[in-house]
């Protein structure tokens, strides 16, 4: 690996790293030289994360947080802060949503999707850049946006869909403010990931045996994407090989959003 892309001496913290693509997120920036402090609502799932962790010889710090709980967020920057001193990469990962009809959408499903999916990233990423600034040593936001974010799911992601917009604009905003403090803040926008929680509900029977088929006709590469597939591209954004990469969205789609809605990957 190419030095820039290493990410040794650095803390990172990760947030939804109990499954899912923040984990593979977490494991692959220890792979590249980052201890880490771990948080997701799922302490057991923490702890398989760790492991994977210490494995590569780097430091887990495991705190079971809601980052929708403002008090849960303090407590979680806190513990950071006894264990390292300092942070120098945040990823933002966890969502939560329940597909819904907007006509039928009760308030508490919208409130309940906007505060993790929003507000819970927007709460780390003030507590990650306030230390950023104050430690005055720059640093790397990355959040995880959507595909969703950028044009619209349909089939009840409405809350989803809105939530992840508001992820692509904090990040732009965000870059624009810390820019002259050294903080770069970016997003990475997955397609349809075959992550282990998707692949239980894609495998379920009760689930529509098309739906992959369906899924595929929008990606050009014509295949899901796997949590592996979006480790690559955050290492880069939280590296100094993207020192100068800031307010990006960058697709991890296989394609998605390149695709005419009314265009067609096969003949």
């Amino acid at each position: 690996m190419h030095k820039s892309f290493r990410l040794d001496d650095k803390v990172a913290l990760v947030t939804g790293a109990a499954s899912g693509l923040s984990q593979a997120i977490a494991i692959g920036f220890a792979s590249a030289g980052a201890d880490l402090v771990i948080a997701d609502i799922n302490a057991d799932g923490l702890h398989e994360t760790a492991k994977s962790i210490r494995a590569y010889g780097q430091k887990a710090e495991v705190c079971p947080c809601d980052i929708s709980d403002a008090a849960a967020v303090d407590k979680l920057f806190t513990q950071l802060d006894e264990a390292f001193g300092r942070i120098d990469i945040l990823l933002n990962g966890p969502f939560a949503f329940n597909r819904v009809k907007p006509e039928t959408m009760a308030l508490a499903d919208w409130n309940d999707a906007i505060a993790v999916c929003l507000t819970g990233f927007f709460l780390c990423a003030q507590g990650a850049g306030r230390r950023m600034i104050e430690g005055a040593m720059g640093g790397s936001i990355i959040s995880i946006g959507s595909i969703a974010g950028a044009s619209a799911l349909g089939r009840g992601n409405f809350v989803y869909s809105v939530a992840k917009a508001g992820v692509h604009q904090m990040t732009r905003e965000l870059a624009v403010e810390w820019a002259g403090h050294g903080i770069r803040v970016n997003a990475l926008l997955p397609a349809q990931m075959r992550t282990p929680s998707v692949a239980r509900w894609l495998d379920d029977p009760a689930t529509d045996p098309g739906l992959v088929a369906h899924l595929l006709k929008g990606i050009p590469m014509n295949r899901l994407g796997e949590p592996e597939d979006i480790v690559g591209p955050a290492i880069f954004l939280a590296s100094d090989a993207a020192a100068f990469v800031t307010g990006a969205l960058l697709p991890v789609d296989g394609g998605n959003l390149a695709l005419n809605a009314g265009g067609s990957h096969t003949w």
